[in-house]
């Protein structure tokens, strides 16, 4: 048999994230004895080698994201081994966060305010994310250049329907935004198959977004090169979903850790978390809808 390239690129792969299961996990016990001596209520956290590992990852995801797109050989193979390993690391990252929190009592009130505070300022970071793209938007849409007739939408461009799949997706996302508030309310109240119900209601819910959404995109008449038009709808609706999916992810480990008995009506910041998100992403995608699908796809001058 010839040794080839695709076949190295999968015996690295396997070793790599083989050894993930086999580099030590967190000492616990010597976060027990610290906890035990420890005299001040915060976090120092132990060694890890997931950040090192996962971004060495996201490394290989990008450079096998570009081969790929431009047609190089492997890069697929590439793309598809850096996601798996991204995939991998976070598993184990969020296993060791799970552990501190839920197991060694590493999540003080002082830790849990500071936790509370780097979510808020992420969150202001993801909105000011948005404006950049809704910015970029306004300002081809409100004054469109002559490259691409004066008007909006530009000439030969057929927008899509605000009141078809868009439409239902607003229905989709408003209602996923319900059911995991009622989800957390339920586990306030200690009732956790109510909470486990819910919020697997909004998962489903955020499953099938996000399958109408990438079914619009391969029904739609234009591409992200179709003029400033075709970029500015698939760069905002783009990164919505991605940040649905990414959003998907955190209620799912979330739902995870409520029905392996790991939260609590007291002890569930992970989770308030993932909602709060959630919520984000609901509001953005109003504005989207409204902006993008609704006003943007009728003529505006």
């Amino acid at each position: 048999m010839r040794w080839s390239a695709n076949l190295t690129l999968k015996l690295i792969f396997f070793l790599v994230f083989f050894s993930y299961l086999f580099i030590p996990e967190m000492t616990i016990s010597n976060n027990i004895n610290r906890n035990f001596f420890q005299k001040q209520p915060f976090h120092l956290v132990s060694p890890s080698p997931w950040p090192l590992l996962v971004s060495f990852s996201l490394l290989t995801m990008a450079i096998g994201g570009v081969m790929y797109m431009h047609g190089y050989p492997y890069g697929g193979d590439l793309l598809f081994i850096g996601t798996s390993l991204v995939a991998g690391g976070m598993a184990l990252w969020f296993r060791d966060i799970s552990t501190e929190g839920t197991m060694l009592g590493d999540h003080t009130v002082e830790v849990q305010k500071g936790l509370l505070i780097g979510m808020v300022l992420f969150i202001v970071s993801e909105v000011f994310a948005f404006v950049s793209v809704f910015w970029a938007f306004f300002h081809s849409s409100l004054s469109p250049a002559i490259e691409i007739g004066g008007i909006w939408p530009p000439q030969g461009i057929t927008p899509l329907d605000a009141f078809a799949i868009p439409l239902l997706n607003t229905m989709l996302l408003l209602s996923s935004g319900a059911f995991i508030t009622y989800g957390h309310h339920a586990l306030l109240q200690g009732n956790r198959h109510s909470s486990i119900l819910g919020t697997l209601i909004c998962i489903v819910l955020a499953i099938v977004f996000t399958g109408l959404q990438y079914y619009e995109y391969s029904q739609a008449g234009f591409s992200m090169s179709d003029s400033v038009f075709g970029s500015s709808f698939y760069a905002s609706t783009g990164l919505h979903g991605l940040h649905v999916i990414v959003g998907t992810i955190f209620i799912l480990v979330g739902w995870f850790r409520i029905v392996n008995y790991n939260l609590t009506s007291r002890h569930h910041l992970g989770y308030e978390f993932s909602i709060l998100y959630w919520h984000f992403v609901d509001v953005v995608w109003l504005f989207l809808f409204i902006a993008v699908y609704y006003w943007g796809g009728s003529s505006v001058n």
